[in-house]
């Protein structure tokens, strides 16, 4: 046991104090006398209990002061050791939220889908930090890395298509989620892009923004969404949202090579129930446990010691208003 304020003991003066004031009392004031011409009498009395009795509420007070005392000074224990194991990774999903994403393959739709299953993983990794990038015509990092899971849930949720100006730059949305996490010091850092088109926009190419995660170590795994053939799309007409089947164009080489090229994988979904799959071996491979062995795991004692003086406090009460009462 050690105490983290053992400054406080010198507070343990004030019982010491208040003990020698209650003898000095005791010597002087407290003992009543009176003349009388012999004490025959009165050594016929014998012992009395109450010579002993009426001093224990004072001493069951000056104790309960002294533990006190103590448990304010906070004594705690540190002899256990816990091994704890950390992740280590950190991990930014980047997401394709182009008006595509709006097709109905996916239920209710492929962004809601990604949205929804992307939340899930965010619950599963707790001990990660993760951040959220979101790219169409243009890119932004919609939540920079944090392990405030609460934040990153509620970031994703208002993640949706017309943020942006509209297309397809994925060069652009791997190069932010790459300068989001370039300079972490985590042991493993991950970037899970996700998309269901074609690039058509954007400054940077995304064979550039590969060789530049390539070159941080920075591993991508890329996610191609949708059916396979046409896919079932909003469209407004004179007569109200239409659904009308379009073309589902994804670049799987592309795709593929990013991946490839810096040690991630690619996945194609087609439903939610793939996309909830892929998502689920992605947790799995990334696994990269930390040992901690030498993680203290303090006992806080200063319950029981309030707890002692508290009882020490009823039992001074007791006496003094019960005990002590019948025996005068």
């Amino acid at each position: 046991m050690f105490l983290e304020y053992p400054k406080l003991l010198f507070l343990e003066l004030i019982p010491l104090l208040l003990v020698a004031h209650y003898v000095y009392l005791e010597l002087t004031e407290r003992n009543p006398h009176f003349r009388v011409s012999f004490i025959t009498p009165w050594l016929k009395g014998g012992f009395s209990p109450m010579q002993i009795v009426r001093h224990i509420p004072f001493a069951l007070f000056v104790t309960a002061i002294a533990l006190i005392i103590v448990a304010l000074a906070r004594p705690r224990s540190s002899q256990q050791m816990q091994t704890v194991d950390t992740e280590g990774i950190d991990i930014v999903l980047t997401m394709d939220v182009s008006s595509s994403m709006l097709a109905r393959d996916f239920n209710p739709d492929r962004l809601s889908a990604a949205k929804d299953i992307a939340i899930e993983f965010i619950s599963q990794r707790p001990s990660d930090r993760m951040g959220i990038v979101v790219f169409a015509g243009e890119s932004f990092t919609q939540c920079p890395l944090t392990t405030d899971r609460a934040t990153l849930i509620n970031m994703m949720k208002e993640v949706q298509t017309d943020l942006i100006e509209d297309g397809t730059a994925i060069g652009n949305g791997l190069a932010t989620a790459v300068a989001r996490i370039k300079d972490s010091d985590a042991k493993s850092r991950v970037v899970i892009l996700l998309t269901d088109g074609v690039n058509n926009r954007g400054e940077i190419s995304p064979e550039m923004a590969a060789e530049i995660a390539k070159t941080y170590g920075v591993k991508v795994y890329t996610i191609g969404v949708g059916a396979n053939g046409t896919a079932p799309y909003p469209v407004m007409t004179p007569w109200g949202i239409e659904m009308q089947n379009i073309e589902v164009e994804i670049d799987e080489n592309l795709l593929r090579s990013i991946a490839s090229g810096t040690g991630g994988k690619y996945f194609r979904a087609t439903d939610n129930t793939k996309l909830m799959e892929i998502y689920s071996e992605i947790n799995d491979m990334e696994k990269t446990r930390t040992t901690v062995d030498s993680f203290p795991v303090y006992q806080e004692l200063f319950g029981k010691w309030g707890l002692a003086a508290l009882i020490c406090l009823l039992l001074s009460f007791l006496i003094e208003h019960f005990a002590t009462r019948k025996l005068i």
